[in-house]
């Protein structure tokens, strides 16, 4: 059977079944702790779901509660699954010269699989929701999101040819996974509305299924995986920490700057980014929002249109502008955007607030292909696994800080968290411009940087 390099199908497929579940998830433990806490049925109309807006009422009180409680809950199941996540996605992400990478595209979605299933059975059966914590930590053992998205990244980067191509070829999977995901939230919506929770996470868990069908049959492997060869446990537990260790060891001491200050920018944006848009549906059920399922879904498909612009902004932009310019346009986009969102209290100004945020994922398809075009080709495997390593680290403490703050605050002003987001900014634009400052003097310091360890390996050689 002829097999195929074509990746971006199950890039698209993960993506959809993700956004199309993480809603439905959030919407249910919602409802479940309303139910307990308020001893009253959910109301979902078709045009807003319940919620009381007199604050002297006790109703009002209960419902904050219910924010409260969900919101400190979802921290509690995100953390459950971290520490696993980590070491799995270090482990098979910075494997992957050795491994290959279908290995961290295929774990993923067997333990996604596992879930959707639980998930269907938690609806059917009314299961407790305290399951949901090992639950969390069963996928974490699987890799989760982290290692798949590693292991895609590093797939495709294998493909390209030219530094100018990663850039390209990394943002077009940045715009799968934003109309995937603009997708999804939309279609969740309706087809919660038209088949309920058991019958939607039935469906997602078949789609898992046909995406585990093409992976393993169909798609290719990047890497020429060498011949079994029976080695010590330590000497395979030194192999596979040793590409990290070997990245920053060997590299000269400018190299070494750029990829830390790279790393450390890269991760506070996502802490702003994972933090800000994991408290959207939250915000959203709340008063005076109200919002049901089909609203809901609506504004997680107008973050299509800004993963469209953001990916259009790249291609675009990058033409006349450096790639670090590109950074500093999406942090200020996304600084106008959780400001806007701050003091939404209307419909229209929720779905209004998307506008400003329009470039706002620029700057991660960016940095990710400037941290790849710092390193060698055999260092891909190893700098991946850092940005793994990190986008678990950072959105597990992101959503754990900005649910707790959520939860502190919901009471007196919900958009508080939102505002703090866009305050925080302050970080990764004094990292930004501290390589800004070093680099100043290179017109691109990521080629330079490249080329002169190329040149030093050849010496060597």
């Amino acid at each position: 059977m002829k097999k195929t390099f074509v990746v971006e199908p199950v890039i698209s497929a993960y993506m959809f079944a993700s956004s199309l579940t993480s809603p439905l998830v959030q919407q249910y433990v919602y409802r479940r702790y309303w139910e307990e806490m308020v001893n009253s049925t959910f109301v979902d109309d078709d045009n807003v779901s319940y919620c009381e807006w007199n604050q002297s009422d006790p109703t009002f009180l209960k419902q904050k509660r219910v924010q409260e409680n969900a919101s400190l809950f979802a921290m509690k199941v995100d953390l459950s699954g971290a520490i696993p996540s980590i070491l799995m996605a270090f482990v098979l992400v910075a494997n992957g010269e050795r491994c290959g990478r279908k290995i961290s595209l295929v774990l993923p979605l067997v333990g996604s699989l596992v879930c959707s299933i639980f998930y269907s059975l938690m609806s059917f059966y009314s299961l407790p929701l305290v399951l949901l914590l090992p639950l969390a930590l069963i996928s974490g053992i699987f890799g989760g999101m982290a290692t798949f998205f590693g292991g895609a990244f590093s797939f495709v980067v294998d493909l390209c040819e030219t530094q100018k191509q990663k850039t390209i070829r990394i943002a077009v999977v940045d715009l799968i996974l934003g109309l995937m995901s603009g997708l999804g939230g939309l279609a969740s919506g309706f087809i919660l509305k038209g088949i309920g929770f058991e019958w939607t996470f039935i469906a997602v868990s078949l789609l898992h299924i046909v995406n585990i069908s093409y992976t393993t049959c169909w798609l290719d492997e990047t890497v020429r995986v060498s011949e079994f060869r029976p080695r010590s446990l330590r000497d395979g537990f030194k192999e596979t920490f040793s590409g990290v260790y070997v990245l920053f060891k060997s590299s000269s001491c400018e190299k070494r700057i750029s990829i830390v200050l790279l790393l450390c920018t890269f991760m506070a944006y996502l802490f702003l980014v994972f933090g800000g848009f994991s408290l959207y549906t939250l915000y959203e059920l709340n008063a005076p929002l109200c919002w049901n399922a089909i609203y809901i879904g609506y504004g997680s498909a107008v973050s299509t249109s800004t993963s469209l612009t953001g990916f259009l902004g790249v291609v675009l932009l990058s033409r006349c502008l450096r790639d670090i310019y590109l950074v500093f346009i999406g942090i200020f986009s996304f600084i106008g955007g959780m400001v806007m969102t701050a003091f939404a209290t209307t419909t229209l100004l929720m779905f209004l607030a998307r506008v400003p945020s329009m470039l706002v994922f620029v700057p991660i398809p960016v940095l990710r292909s400037m941290l790849s075009k710092v390193v060698l080709p055999h260092e891909q495997g190893a700098i991946f696994a850092c940005i793994a390593c990190l986008e678990v680290v950072t959105g597990t403490i992101a959503i754990a800080v900005f649910n707790s703050l959520y939860a502190a605050t919901v009471a007196w002003f919900p958009g508080f968290t939102f505002l703090f987001s866009a305050g925080f900014c302050i970080v990764p634009l004094g990292l930004l411009s501290w390589l800004m400052f070093t680099t100043w003097h290179k017109e691109n310091f990521v080629q330079f940087v490249n080329e002169e360890d190329a040149s030093e390996e050849h010496a060597d050689s």
